[in-house]
């Protein structure tokens, strides 16, 4: 079936602000809350929320074969449970719908007056019910780098990193979208010097660049997916701000690995951007040496040039850039990775959330973490307002954006906000 969306050609009779994350080619899918307090499924052109409840009620969704309430439901889990070939065809039926030289619905203002919202009118929500979350270690420039800084500078790398995808079981209940605050951790740690761990505040609250993807009902229990066919079981893609207490980790995660140092908070963009609307970025990945064994090896692009920013806000002052970096310098695929969680027969549901890790580029100004910026807090950030930063402030904005862009189209994801306030204080 063709992915007619993705003409790069195509306009849209709404108006599309230059430089859009969100032209007619993407249409991503998310939830939201309209200004009349109903809770629905949605889409993005420009600066419009499309209330696609509204849609499949109005009969524009005639001819596929969908639920009564496929789009009037609190999460995209049923929807994305339907599989690809469903995906691609609403997503075509929505970019036909609002295909400039199409009648039905712009020249219906009843209905317009019905389906169409501004961006600013609704209150963005959780895309999926996550069942669960795992969270890869997948970016070789960013292992390398922690490697440096807590073991051997010689063998930053463990000697299983080059060949399985590192991951670990997150905490699936701490994941909220952008806008909603974090606040700042307390726990265990070990001050320098000291023989006996302190209990509070986290001194140390960093963020995590990543991205994360979304899969469909993918497997039965017992049953492995092939990374040939991995890519099939992949709905899309979403920013993912990965707190971390870099203190609490340091005390806590020897011998089990990440606990409370991570699950306290998880912060991703709200619309999930499909893999077609994706597929034009295409790109190859790093090579892997050595070879990996045969049930990770992939042949061709199965990377993506994402390009990726983030900003520190302090408040009442405007953002600083500190970080530029690419999805592209993953060494360890998508594909790879759910074929990997699978290979043990793990079962991997609708609406799962599987992080990238941090995504960290070859040079400094890429690094995806405060703890690589600035060196373990050797080398502060100065920031637009003099102030400088060796990890995150409280009341301090972190903002991620992502986008993809060649000479015809820019696909965006928006952005993940989110503010670190200070520790929770029962009343």
């Amino acid at each position: 079936m063709p992915v007619k969306t993705n003409d790069p050609n195509r306009k849209c009779w709404l108006n599309v602000p230059d430089h859009s994350d969100f032209p007619i080619q993407n249409i991503p899918f998310g939830v939201f809350l309209t200004k009349d307090d109903i809770i629905t499924i949605g889409t993005r052109i420009g600066d419009y929320a499309i209330d696609l409840g509204a849609m499949q009620q109005l009969n524009y969704f005639e001819g596929i074969e969908l639920t009564d309430d496929m789009f009037m439901q609190d999460t995209l889990n049923d929807f994305i449970s339907d599989g690809k070939k469903t995906w691609r065809l609403v997503r075509n039926r929505i970019g036909d719908i609002f295909d400039i030289n199409n009648p039905k619905l712009r020249d219906n203002k009843e209905h317009r007056d019905i389906i169409i919202f501004n961006i600013n009118e609704v209150e963005m929500q959780l895309p999926v019910l996550i069942g669960d979350y795992t969270d890869f270690y997948s970016s070789r420039e960013h292992a390398t780098n922690v490697g440096k800084m807590f073991r051997d500078p010689e063998n930053a790398l463990l000697p299983n990193w080059l060949h399985i995808p590192v991951g670990y079981h997150g905490r699936s209940s701490s994941v909220v979208p952008s806008g909603i605050p974090v606040h700042r951790p307390m726990g265990q740690t070990l001050p320098n010097g000291e023989s006996q761990p302190v209990f509070g505040p986290s001194r140390l609250v960093d963020f995590e660049l990543e991205m994360a993807f979304i899969t469909t009902d993918a497997n039965i229990m017992g049953e492995n997916i092939p990374v040939s066919e991995a890519e099939d079981y992949i709905f899309g893609m979403v920013l993912l701000n990965d707190w971390s207490a870099r203190d609490i980790q340091k005390w806590e995660y020897v011998p089990l690995g990440p606990f409370l140092a991570k699950n306290f908070a998880s912060s991703i963009s709200p619309w999930i951007v499909t893999m077609d609307a994706l597929e034009p970025f295409r790109t190859k990945g790093p090579k892997q040496e050595p070879a990996p064994l045969p049930y990770l090896q992939l042949k061709g692009k199965h990377a993506y040039d994402i390009n990726l920013e983030v900003y520190i806000e302090p408040e009442n002052h405007e953002p600083s850039l500190v970080c530029k970096s690419n999805f592209k310098y993953m060494y360890w695929s998508m594909a790879q990775q759910l074929a990997h969680h699978t290979s043990n027969g793990c079962k991997v549901n609708s609406g799962d959330m599987m992080g990238s890790g941090t995504i960290s580029g070859p040079t400094p100004d890429s690094f995806g973490s405060m703890l690589e910026l600035t060196w373990g807090g050797k080398n502060p950030i100065i920031l637009k307002d003099g102030s400088e930063r060796k990890f995150i402030n409280d009341n301090d904005t972190v903002i991620m954006k992502g986008y993809c862009q060649n000479s015809l189209v820019r696909i965006g994801f928006g952005e993940v906000s989110s503010k670190l306030l200070p520790p929770f204080v029962r009343k």
